[in-house]
């Protein structure tokens, strides 16, 4: 409702930006500016706005100002899956730097489903936000363009798109995966399994890349059967798991490519009574808090999740103060930590496991450690 003042006994209702605009002669958008102080108004149209104002005595709504202040002072974050804990401390380094130059940060989730992508990228162009940090559930994402076409810059993070026009942060994924893989080959495995994500996700693609890579290095033979995709959670780890350990020989070591994942597939290794790492060792991606805590303690790649996300965020500030500058494409290191979950082949004895059709097992035979 418009707000009302005494004058004497009578009561008059205050004049509005309408009431400005009229008697100025100008738009109500141009009041608007010259209230925002932009600097897209003539001098002309801004002297005749601060007289009709003078004139009227208008008082602007301070919650309206408020409100126009804090728009554009808020950034978007979109991620695939809220439920992997690797997000966690990503979302923490991105909120911290937010935070620090006054910003909010509005969160939204995927699922790993194109619609809702498409739906909180419409959300995020819709109330304007300053910019969106995007984990995209595919680099062939035309939903960014919606973003770039309305001047809502875009960084990604953790996963790569297309678009030559957008930052990205992420870690040298090929190489994590390489050093990975290469460690358990010189302790002696040669039928390593690869619990991977899928390859229409970058993180996928680069580290079943570097999976090949450690193999190729040393020439070494790759066997399809040792290569399973999931779908990026624990359900896809457990199925990966239970197929690779019911080859016949079964896998002696398995690499799992993210932290659902290998969740999944240690919990595939405890139903099938294996030991880790007397018949099995594993290695899995991002060195979450509870690794070190098992029993045998889990080897990892750690990546630096909180650089990740401090990372985005200053990218993403200074292409707000920069919008002409070339997109700029970081890469982060990872950090291999082996615990006790590896053992050389030689000590675990090489076990070949076989299954009764339910699952369970029903023999295990050791070759011989010159076998």
């Amino acid at each position: 409702m418009p707000r009302r003042k005494s004058v004497g006994a009578r009561e008059s209702v205050s004049p509005t930006s309408k009431d400005v605009a009229k008697r100025a002669g100008v738009s109500v958008a141009t009041v608007s500016r010259v209230l925002n102080d932009s600097s897209n108004v003539s001098p002309d149209s801004r002297r005749k706005v601060l007289q009709a104002i003078k004139a009227l005595d208008y008082q602007p709504s301070r919650a309206a100002q408020l409100l126009r202040a804090r728009r554009g002072r808020v950034l978007g974050l979109i991620i695939s899956d809220i439920q992997n804990p690797f997000f966690t401390s990503v979302v923490r380094g991105i909120e911290d730097v937010a935070y620090e130059h006054g910003y909010s940060l509005v969160l939204c989730n995927t699922d790993e489903n194109p619609e809702k992508e498409q739906l909180y990228i419409n959300v995020m162009r819709a109330e304007a936000a300053a910019g969106v940090i995007l984990a995209a559930v595919s680099e062939d994402s035309p939903r960014v363009r919606g973003l770039l076409d309305h001047h809502i810059p875009v960084v990604a993070i953790d996963r790569q798109l297309k678009d030559e026009m957008v930052d990205s942060v992420c870690v040298d994924n090929v190489e994590a995966a390489r050093e990975a893989v290469s460690t358990l080959l010189d302790l002696g495995h040669r039928r390593i399994g690869l619990i991977g994500v899928p390859r229409t996700i970058t993180t996928g693609r680069d580290r079943y890349a570097g999976y090949l890579r450690a193999f190729h290095e040393r020439q070494l033979r790759v066997s399809r059967d040792w290569i399973c995709f999931g779908d990026t959670r624990e359900t896809g780890g457990y199925l990966c798991a239970g197929h690779l350990l019911q080859l016949k020989p079964p896998v002696t070591a398995l690499f799992a490519t993210n932290s659902l994942m290998t969740l999944g597939a240690l919990r595939r290794i405890h139903e099938m009574k294996l030991r880790i790492p007397e018949d099995i060792s594993i290695i899995g991606f991002d060195d979450m808090p509870w690794a070190e805590l098992l029993r045998p303690a889990l080897s990892n790649v750690a990546q630096p999740t909180y650089e990740l996300g401090r990372t985005a965020a200053q990218l993403l500030l200074k292409r707000l103060e920069h919008p002409q500058e070339p997109p700029q494409h970081v890469v982060l290191k990872t950090r291999l930590i082996m615990r006790d979950s590896v053992a050389p082949l030689e000590e675990s004895g090489r076990a070949f496991v076989e299954h009764a059709p339910n699952g369970r097992v029903s023999r295990t035979m050791r070759e011989s450690r010159n076998g």
